[in-house]
C-alpha cells in the first residue's frame, strides 16, 4: 500500500511535470503554410472522389455491356450477393 501511494503522490506528478513541456500560448499561432496545406488536402481529396466516381461509372458501364464476360442479372438489375440465403 505505502508503494502504491508513493507512485500516485510522488513519481506520477514528477513524471507528469517533466513530460508536459507545452509552449505557452503567445508563442503558438497559425501560420499561412498549414493554411495552404489544408486547402491543398482538402483539393485532392475532392479530385480523388471526382476520380473515383468516374471510374466506377466506367466499370460499370463496361460491365452493362458485358466486357467482364456473362452475367446472370440483366443490364441495370443488382446482382443477388447472397443467393445462398434465398428461400
Amino acid at each position: 500500500m505505502i508503494s502504491l501511494t508513493l507512485l500516485t503522490d510522488v513519481w506520477v506528478p514528477a513524471l507528469v511535470s517533466v513530460a508536459d513541456k507545452a509552449p505557452a500560448p503567445e508563442d503558438v499561432k497559425a501560420g499561412w503554410v498549414a493554411f495552404a496545406v489544408f486547402i491543398a488536402l482538402g483539393i485532392a481529396v475532392a479530385l480523388l472522389g471526382f476520380s473515383l466516381t468516374r471510374h466506377l461509372r466506367t466499370a460499370r458501364n463496361n460491365a452493362d455491356q458485358g466486357f467482364f464476360g456473362p452475367t446472370e442479372t440483366t443490364p441495370g438489375e443488382q446482382p443477388d450477393r447472397h443467393p445462398e440465403t434465398r428461400a
